[in-house]
């Protein structure tokens, strides 16, 4: 497998003068490409950044990768290939079991948009695909959902009827801004909200996981409104289907 790495900040992420972690306590990320339709590996561009900030990026190509995690960081892969959604996971070296993070990108085929029918719902809805609630809005500061936000959540209800076997994990991210705590506990409550939603719209608890970011995971780290607007969010990450 070929492939390219650039890494920055490392040395100062992880010590002076060395990565601060032993060859053979490193862990590592590993998996394979799937289509996840028919389960033959497909060849991709894979690239990914360390979490929260992307001190630490590398693209690789093939059909599967390892990445090695440095000082116990979480890692954003992103998997890229002709014919097929780009797919985003998290590796986080939390899960490692025998110093491995093993997990498989699969793949789904886009398919063409049906007329009058909700957008998550025309979607190949594959095993860590996210998605991200556009239009979901909270009242300042507040887990309390404006009712603005119904249609976006009642179309995501519909694709979890849809799809009987899915499970999804919702995860709440604020901005960089205030107290950390409070940020945490935030967001916590607003995908609790979201979870009690869907509930009521008669998608079983067990099917919905929930994990809170507060503000370490910013998709912008410039200090404008738009930025910290963009950071809030709550996204939907298909985990089982």
């Amino acid at each position: 497998m070929k492939r390219f790495v650039l890494m920055m900040a490392v040395m100062s992420l992880c010590g002076h003068g060395s990565f601060g972690q032993s060859q053979d306590s490193l862990i590592y990320a590993e998996g394979k490409i799937l289509n996840h339709v028919t389960r033959e590996t497909v060849a991709a561009k894979i690239s990914y950044k360390s979490l929260p900030y992307g001190n630490i990026v590398g693209v690789m190509n093939g059909s599967e990768f390892s990445i090695p995690l440095y000082g116990k960081l979480s890692y954003q892969i992103t998997v890229e290939a002709p014919g097929f959604e780009v797919a985003k996971y998290t590796l986080d070296p939390a899960n490692a079991k025998g110093g491995k993070v093993i997990q498989n990108v699969e793949l789904g085929k886009p398919v063409e948009p049906v007329a009058n029918t909700p957008t998550l719902a025309t979607t190949t809805h594959h095993v860590g695909k996210v998605i991200r609630l556009e239009a979901l809005i909270f009242h300042q500061r507040s887990a309390i959902i404006s009712p603005e936000s119904y249609p976006e959540l009642n179309s995501v209800a519909d694709m979890l009827h849809a799809n009987p076997n899915m499970v999804i994990q919702l995860e709440g991210h604020t901005d960089t801004r205030g107290d950390k705590s409070l940020n945490m506990k935030l967001s916590q409550d607003r995908v609790e909200s979201v979870k009690n939603y869907l509930v009521r719209r008669g998608v079983s608890k067990s099917r919905i996981k929930l994990k809170a970011y507060g503000g370490t995971m910013p998709l912008s780290t410039e200090n404008t409104e738009e930025a910290h607007k963009l950071n809030r969010r709550v996204e939907v990450r298909i985990i089982d289907n």
